[in-house]
């Protein structure tokens, strides 16, 4: 009997081996097959030339080396001279055909019917969620676009101006005082965060403010990379930020509808409020889920392009003594008037008087825009410039390709304000895209244009500065900030 058993152990055994062997074998087809279909181009399409990279990877890697170390430009330029204006490539996990120059930016903002949505790629689209208002289309996107814009549209922002300066002010002189130095990116991230809780979304400023502020951070950080959901990776660190982030707002929102159905809170008080009461066309309310994407995608457009174009600004005034010194009395005129009224409050009419100073500002971000490009995606076969654009590749503007076109702006290498004193005339359509363009341009511009205008008042009016690190660099992460936060001597001014 143990002869019987021994010999049937033993054929089982020689019977398994090959037959694991065999399925392994036929697991390691399918995969590449898998990856030779999914990361090969299609045979039968005018594709445009360039390179797709490794599987999965691409050329992300060095897509990435190249935002930290502020040469972005360089990459793309190196492969329009390479592979023409539109050219292909491969970036976080998905193929990827990018368009330079005017005719491409019009292709993609006009609003026509071309094939193209706004999904992102599989990173960003994990942390912003699949509910974001830049995955949305059709009537949806309508729907919450619309409740979004009631509190970012000028006519509303106009009746906040003067509590946005209160907060700005009380933020700010509460975080300086005392102080001879201080750190500007990390300072101008925790102001912008608090005036984007309090005036958005109605939150008080607290312990809670300053831990969703760091998972924000990080939760960014992993929008543009490979989306490598592994121990240690900055993308899994980003889903688990986002994981906490989602714990908050959950928290919040339940809070929030119970207050507005106890009818202690009006229903459009705030962007939560408006997004809870918000019904669709079934007459049926979003879902928390669907409020909490939105959040976050509001936080994260509101807030960090008000941060970058902040530290843009302060870093510029530090080393241009001509400029500083144009904004200063443009701003000293400005708190004259504010003065006059006797209330000694900011208005909208004195935001319209800093004409210089938003110049300075939109001249930086034409030279380092806060948004690099982004990406949209093909719902159908498309194409643009005789090159076919297959369905479900994503399509990747980038603001430098008209930027820093000596064709579309002179010498533009060279800092010149002057270029938006009529910015109608002197730039042309679809050739600046600090904020996006078209019917999907950012709905938070002239919140953060507010923002920023109250920032810097308030700050060199009362304060000069000077960096501590020269020559600071800048890096993007995937937004562009100086390398080691800004950090600078303060000075007060003399009050006489």
């Amino acid at each position: 009997m143990e002869v019987l058993l021994s010999s049937l152990e033993e054929s089982s055994f020689e019977w398994k081996l090959p037959l694991i062997s065999t399925i392994l074998v036929t697991l390691i087809a399918l995969l590449a097959g898998s990856i030779k279909l999914k990361f090969s181009p299609p045979v039968d399409k005018k594709l445009p030339s360039g390179s797709l990279g490794f599987p999965f990877i691409g050329e992300t890697i060095s897509f990435l080396r190249a935002q930290r170390q502020d040469k972005t430009v360089e990459w793309i330029e190196s492969r329009i001279a390479k592979y023409g204006p539109v050219f292909k490539t491969s970036l976080m996990g998905s193929k990827v055909v990018v368009l330079t120059g005017q005719a491409g930016n019009r292709f993609l903002f006009s609003g026509s019917d071309n094939g193209i949505l706004s999904n992102q790629p599989m990173s960003v689209a994990k942390i912003l969620g699949k509910h974001s208002i830049f995955e949305l289309a059709g009537t949806r996107h309508k729907l919450v676009r619309g409740a979004i814009m009631n509190f970012l549209k000028p006519e509303s922002i106009q009746r906040s101006v003067s509590r946005m300066d209160s907060v700005v002010q009380q933020q700010l002189f509460q975080e300086l005082e005392g102080k001879d130095s201080v750190q500007m990116v990390g300072l101008m991230k925790k102001i912008t965060f608090k005036v984007t809780c309090s005036l958005l979304f109605g939150l008080p400023d607290g312990k809670e403010t300053e831990e969703l502020l760091e998972d924000f951070t990080t939760a960014l950080k992993g929008a543009w990379t490979v989306p490598w959901d592994l121990p240690g990776t900055v993308f899994r660190k980003a889903l688990q930020a986002r994981g906490r982030i989602c714990k908050q707002l959950a928290q919040l929102v339940r809070e929030r509808k119970a207050k507005i159905e106890e009818g202690r809170v009006d229903s459009h008080e705030d962007i939560i409020s408006s997004l809870i009461t918000l019904r669709q066309e079934n007459g049926q309310p979003l879902s928390e889920e669907e409020i909490i994407d939105n959040l976050i995608s509001v936080v994260i457009a509101s807030h960090d392009t008000s941060t970058v174009l902040l530290g843009l600004l302060i870093r510029h005034l530090a080393r241009d003594t001509e400029v500083c010194k144009k904004v200063l009395e443009e701003q000293k005129q400005v708190a004259k008037a504010k003065e006059g009224k006797g209330n000694g409050k900011l208005t909208w009419g004195e935001v319209q008087m800093m004409k210089y100073t938003w110049r300075v500002a939109q001249e930086l971000m034409r030279m380092t825009p806060p948004v690099l490009g982004n990406f949209k995606c093909a719902w159908r076969d498309t194409t643009f410039g005789g090159f076919d654009i297959p369905k479900g590749w994503q399509v990747f503007w980038v603001a430098p390709g008209t930027h820093m076109d000596k064709k579309v702006f002179e010498e533009p290498e060279k800092f010149d304000p002057a270029r938006f004193e009529n910015p109608s005339t002197s730039v042309p359509p679809y050739a600046y895209l600090a904020f996006g363009a078209g019917p999907r341009a950012c709905p938070g511009a002239d919140f953060s244009r507010v923002e920023v205008l109250l920032m810097i008042h308030n700050l060199i009016t009362k304060y000069h500065w000077a960096e501590m690190i020269i020559d600071e660099p800048i890096v993007r992460e995937p937004m562009p900030y100086p390398a080691m936060g800004l950090p600078v001597k303060l000075y007060q001014r003399s009050t006489t």
